[in-house]
């Protein structure tokens, strides 16, 4: 079996749980307990997490907060929900190191590119907080431009279904699930997988992204293992 270098983006949502909201310390846990089991396979392993269950640029701005600031509280949610998983992976003894796209010493160092696959060959998984560091831009555009950085082999985006579809599953039943699909087609069906600017940075840098149900457990490690779940997107 071959190792990867991955990069995990995993929805603030996720580590909310059923609490819709805040983190779920179980969902944090039971995600440490994978993102562990996948490095011990051999794995390199950086995450990029988004802050919805605790602040949202979007909705923020929605609220009255002009976007700059809204989104520079969205950056900050990103950074608490990255610290909660840096200490529940060390909890396991999983060595891990948060970097932050803004300076923020002593709370995780400062990103760097290096310094990240530096840290991925030592064995540590690396959190990487605070989106592009700029606003305007999603967490789904930060994941794929630091894939795209740190040379990583595939983008895996945890969602809580398992691939993409026709349409949405939650909504038509008949929907029907990709087991491959090409940047191209996305684009022409108006599939809603990330934002414009996160697909167009994935297609133009040959970026490959499987999405699968993160929220199952056993998924990510059978992931790791070689096993092709959820739908590939890729260029021609």
């Amino acid at each position: 079996m071959a190792k990867r270098r991955v990069l995990l983006k995993l929805s603030g949502e996720s580590l909310a749980g059923a609490r819709k909201e805040g983190i779920d310390k179980s969902c944090l846990d039971s995600y440490a307990a994978a993102i562990k089991e996948s490095v011990l396979l051999g794995n390199e392993i950086a995450i990029v997490i988004g802050g919805g269950n605790i602040f949202r640029g979007m909705a923020g701005a929605a609220s009255g907060f002009d976007r700059v600031t809204g989104d520079s509280m969205g950056m900050l949610a990103t950074v608490i929900n990255s610290l909660a998983l840096t200490a529940s992976l060390q909890a396991i003894g999983q060595d891990a190191l948060l970097l932050t796209a803004h300076p923020m010493s002593p709370i995780g160092s400062h990103y760097s590119a290096p310094v990240a696959k530096q840290a991925l060959r030592e064995g540590k998984v690396v959190l990487i907080a605070g989106g592009t560091g700029n606003p305007f831009f999603t967490t789904d555009t930060a994941s794929v431009l630091r894939a795209i950085e740190i040379g990583a082999d595939l983008m895996l985006k945890g969602t809580r279904v398992d691939g993409i579809y026709t349409a949405d599953p939650e909504k038509d039943p008949s929907a029907k699930r990709f087991e491959r699909i090409t940047y191209d087609e996305v684009y022409a069906r108006e599939l809603k997988i990330m934002d414009l600017t996160a697909m167009t940075l994935a297609r133009d840098n040959g970026l490959r992204i499987r999405v699968f149900n993160m929220d199952q457990e056993g998924n990510l490690v059978r992931l790791m293992k070689g096993e092709p779940l959820g739908t590939l997107v890729e260029n021609e």
